[in-house]
């Protein structure tokens, strides 16, 4: 396995898969873990995350630096991201307790309740485009829960999953969080190990559907977090300057890999050309360059295929009639902010999940019309709509098929909100109280004199 550079295409680090033995040896590790970190109690489990957090924080600019040369994302950004992986190790540590409190049902027993038992060593299988946080997301509730996990990372990002396991080791908790250096292939064969009791994915639909099959075949549970297509809802009304910056951000932060990116920007036909100029303006200043630099926003995709990849979802839809607006250039890696109009719902770049710096822009008449366009998606992860009309958004909230709604906002994930969506973007919640019930068994206890 290697990391190469996308900016430099430079070989960076060379991994050795982790050997059958091995595999069996972390696996039984994990599981004798799981039997005395779950009688752990939560005072202590907040100490170690809280130690995990403190020394993020203090490697967080040679961490930021690793994961940028690993997949591209710009340096500022990488920072950030390390900052929110100590932010959700603060919240579990603050809340868990509260969140696994056992729940009293009144009943005719003398006494009932629900409590909520860890489950045992979780895989998580997680992605490259945010290295750090998607696994932290997971883990964290995880491990407070009381289960142990194992981590099998993107094949591009292994050292920025051996730095996230020295953060984890060096708070004491090696052997309840250990991270495998393995290919996918190996994948099925440990979620059928009986060790294993539950299995998490953040990654695209056939991984979610193959995942899946394996899972339930062997009846364990599993999370799948498999993308989206966002939209982007502008009224008229819309505070104008505010709107255009964060749909800026909500498409290409990240170089636009992102699943929660808005990808689909619907305006409202009497704006359109005005707002598209104003956007045009704002895509054009955005910065390009070398990942490293501080000044830089847009950086290379992780991979030069994937680049490829997103070229030709564009030059299909362009075939079909779609007008390059602004960008639509590949050189290796990079991929230039691009902004395509007479878009229809039966392109690639309406359909299908566009993992790069391309926004498609599409007007509407009405707001029945918009609720029908951003439903036209088989995705469901999430939507922002931009008006001063709070009414009106809040009227629309219950017709959109979508995971979650953010008004005058680009979606995001915070870890006091539910994470996850609908249709094929998934199922199950990460995050906030429900990201931590995930993976417990809810007993019910029922005591009658």
């Amino acid at each position: 396995m290697k990391s190469i550079n996308p900016y430099t295409n430079e070989l960076l680090f060379e991994h050795h898969e982790d050997s059958a033995e091995k595999i069996h040896q972390v696996i039984e590790k994990s599981h004798q873990a799981f039997l005395s970190w779950r009688k752990t109690g939560f005072e202590e489990r907040a100490k170690k995350i809280m130690k995990v957090a403190q020394f993020i924080e203090k490697e967080k600019n040679e961490f930021a630096k690793i994961m940028t040369l690993e997949m591209g994302k710009p340096i500022s950004q990488s920072i950030a991201e390390i900052e929110k992986c100590a932010w959700v190790c603060e919240y579990y540590a603050e809340n868990a307790e509260k969140f696994l409190e056992p729940k009293s049902i009144e009943t005719d027993a003398q006494k009932s309740y629900i409590r909520y038992d860890a489950l045992g060593v979780i895989l998580g299988i997680m992605p490259w485009n945010y290295p750090f946080w998607q696994v932290f997301r997971f883990a964290i509730p995880t491990l407070m829960a009381g289960n142990t996990v194992l981590l099998k990372h993107a094949s591009n990002v292994m050292q920025s999953s051996k730095n996230i396991a020295k953060a984890f080791e060096y708070a004491g908790l090696g052997e309840i969080f250990q991270a495998l250096i393995i290919s996918s292939e190996k994948i099925e064969k440990i979620i059928k190990n009986p060790r294993i009791k539950g299995v998490s994915l953040t990654g695209s639909k056939p991984a979610g559907s193959a995942i899946a099959k394996i899972a339930g075949e062997e009846i364990k549970p599993s999370l799948l977090e498999l993308g989206g297509s966002n939209a982007l809802v502008v009224f008229e009304d819309c505070n104008w300057d505010s709107t255009l910056e964060t749909i800026v951000n909500a498409r290409f932060q990240n170089t636009g890999q992102s699943c929660i990116a808005g990808k689909r920007l619907l305006i409202e036909e009497s704006i359109f050309d005005s707002f598209l100029k104003a956007l045009k303006i704002k895509i054009e200043n955005l910065k390009s360059g070398d990942p490293l630099s501080s000044e830089t926003y847009i950086g290379t995709l992780a991979r030069e295929d994937l680049a490829e990849d997103l070229e030709k979802q564009m030059k299909k839809s362009v075939e079909m009639g779609a007008e390059i607006l602004i960008g639509g250039k590949r050189n290796a890696a990079y991929f230039e902010p691009t902004l395509l109009t007479n878009v229809t719902t039966e392109m690639p770049v309406f359909q299908e999940e566009t993992f790069g710096p391309l926004l498609i822009a599409v007007p509407f008449k009405n707001e029945n019309e918009a609720i029908d366009l951003v439903n036209a998606s088989d995705f469901g992860l999430g939507c922002s709509l931009f008006t001063q009309n709070l009414d009106r958004a809040e009227r629309m909230i219950s017709e959109l098929n979508e995971g979650a709604v953010f008004i005058n906002e680009l979606v995001k994930s915070d870890p006091r909100l539910p994470f996850g969506g609908v249709g094929i973007s998934g199922y199950g919640r990460e995050l906030s109280e429900d990201g931590i019930l995930s993976f417990v068994n809810k007993k019910t206890v029922f005591l009658k004199a």
